[in-house]
């Protein structure tokens, strides 16, 4: 317990101070994935502690090309608290972060709580309100974005950041996996992809992530923004640049860096 509360409270300093750490499996080597989860959770006290409230959960490494990067064949998750939400009217100041990327997925909004030792992708779409379109911006407090798996977990899954789009769209009326998506940087196309990049199905992922907080005693609430993992590779921002991703049959989201 008391190398992940040093771990949970490095991580919370070095996200405060915008200052980033050595990797964490330099100094840790033998971290399990267990112990980088507990880090997570002690930085997400210390962030309670301050005022925040946890208003939804990411999911990422949910696509083949992440995952192989990493050396893992599983996704990780982390909590994002409600100042870490931002409005598409407003520029994000790129100051606030240390090596910003931002990538772009299908979010849900829950209408019940999930029961993760019930939860299967037959019975995961009753739990959601909505989809809508979503960017994530990542973070790594990790100095150059050295990481490996246990040092993302720890580091609340990368997470920064959410800019939810208006669309909001119940789930009868979309093909997940079917979505097309593209994305556009300062006006130009840059890259696609579709929902099936997300482990097949977006939903799948949700079903992934409540089974995964349920072994740590955690649920899954409703009125949660869950984000379901990032459809195309991440992208590196600058102040200045404006990002958009138009999603068929959910709409659109934009998102610009000061």
């Amino acid at each position: 317990m008391a190398i992940t509360r040093l771990l949970g409270e490095e991580i919370y300093e070095a996200e405060k101070g915008v200052k980033p750490i050595p990797p964490i499996t330099g100094s840790h080597p033998d971290i399990t994935v267990e112990e980088a989860y507990r880090a997570q959770l002690q930085y997400v006290e210390k962030r309670l502690a301050d005022g925040t409230a946890i208003v939804g959960k990411k999911i990422g490494l949910t696509s083949r090309a992440m995952q192989e990067m990493l050396g893992v064949d599983r996704p990780d998750y982390g909590h994002i608290l409600d100042d870490m939400v931002f409005s598409e009217d407003t520029a994000i100041d790129t100051g606030r972060f240390i090596a910003p990327k931002v990538e772009f997925e299908i979010a849900f909004v829950l209408k019940e709580d999930i029961d993760g030792a019930k939860v299967t992708l037959e019975n995961v779409a009753d739990t959601i309100d909505y989809a809508l379109p979503a960017a994530e911006i990542i973070d790594s407090r990790i100095r150059d974005w050295r990481i490996k798996f246990e040092d993302t977990v720890a580091d609340n899954g990368s997470s920064a950041g959410a800019v939810l789009g208006g669309g909001h769209v119940p789930l009868k009326n979309i093909d997940l996996p079917s979505v097309k998506m593209e994305v556009f940087k300062n006006g130009e196309k840059i890259s696609e992809g579709e929902g099936a990049a997300v482990l097949g199905n977006p939903l799948k992922a949700v079903v992934w992530l409540a089974e995964a907080l349920h072994e740590y005693g955690i649920s899954l609430k409703a009125g949660e923004i869950i984000l379901a993992g990032a459809l195309t590779k991440a992208e590196a921002v600058r102040s200045g640049d404006t990002f958009k991703a138009t999603f068929d049959h959910l709409g659109e989201v934009e998102v610009t860096f000061s």
